[in-house]
């Protein structure tokens, strides 16, 4: 039986949309933060990111114009401020969430908490748990987005670019004369982060040594008075620029802080520290020049 042009137009036709079809479907394995595997039919096109570092990760992956929603404080890039906000960290609308139909959900495991995870699980939904702790999980981060994303290409420059700017800062900075460094989160009540946190990392590449990263508590609760007996030779404030005269002005009253009395007080804005996203390395530049700056201002015997 012959078959006409037509016919053969159609049949090549749907062999096309078939072949499309398979090409579209690639099985994504991953392994998240968590050591859980995600498992993916094909690369993510909708994506809710709860967390803001998870916002910033997926713009420098390529895949920012698949976010269909994510939560406050999700500003950079300017982008990020046009999607719409589904909640805060810690309280998410999640019959919004099942309305968007997502085709993947990034928490961030510290941020969001067991809970929330264990919720989004429950209604079924494809979630990815980022659980950062280092400077070079946020490379690892990067990538593994990237694959879900469907956008391995621009992940991977991205993680190249970091890699480079990071083994740069480590190679000019971190076997620096060491400074003691008290680093400010908060001022009422007064909070600092110990040891385990990417901060303390930061500082460390610098050449400096937190002078809390003993303390158990991951944020831990301060007194003026634990200030003082740690003597920092540097006080650094994460205030945002509102804060930033009020918080280092209220050290002046206590000029028996080596810090003080020596005027090294300085701040990197929040955003570039304590975020576990590639403008870290911003923060860490910024912080490193600092530590330098009070480097040339010692002594050489008051070098730790």
């Amino acid at each position: 039986m012959k078959i006409s042009l037509k016919a053969r137009q159609i049949l090549m036709m749907l062999y096309l949309l078939i072949a499309l079809s398979a090409a579209v479907r690639a099985d994504i394995e991953v392994v998240d933060g968590t050591d859980e595997i995600l498992h993916l039919d094909r690369p993510a096109q909708r994506i809710i990111s709860l967390a803001p570092h998870l916002t910033e990760l997926l713009f420098a992956a390529g895949a920012g114009s698949q976010i269909i929603a994510t939560v406050e404080y999700s500003d950079y890039p300017a982008e990020a401020l046009n999607i719409p906000r589904i909640g805060s960290n810690n309280s998410i609308s999640y019959e919004a969430i099942v309305g968007l139909s997502p085709d993947l959900v990034l928490v961030w495991q510290s941020g969001n908490g067991e809970q929330m995870i264990q919720r989004l699980k429950s209604l079924g939904l494809k979630v990815y748990v980022d659980a950062p702790a280092t400077l070079d999980d946020i490379a690892s981060s990067l990538g593994r987005l990237g694959q879900l994303a469907g956008t391995p290409e621009q992940a991977e420059q991205a993680v190249r670019k970091y890699r480079q700017k990071l083994s740069d800062l480590r190679r000019r900075y971190s076997e620096r004369q060491s400074l003691s460094v008290f680093y400010q989160v908060w001022d009422d009540p007064l909070l600092t982060l110990n040891g385990k946190h990417l901060v303390s990392e930061v500082i460390r590449l610098c050449g400096g040594r937190n002078v809390f990263a003993d303390v158990l508590a991951l944020v831990p609760k301060l007194s003026v008075e634990s200030v003082i007996a740690a003597n920092p030779q540097m006080i650094v404030a994460s205030a945002t620029a509102a804060q930033r005269r009020q918080w280092l002005k209220a050290w002046q009253n206590w000029s028996m802080i080596n810090a003080v009395k020596s005027e090294r007080l300085y701040f990197v804005p929040p955003s570039l520290l304590q975020r576990h996203s590639p403008r870290v390395l911003a923060g860490a530049e910024i912080l490193c020049q600092q530590l330098d700056s009070a480097r040339q201002q010692l002594p050489a015997a008051d070098i730790d």
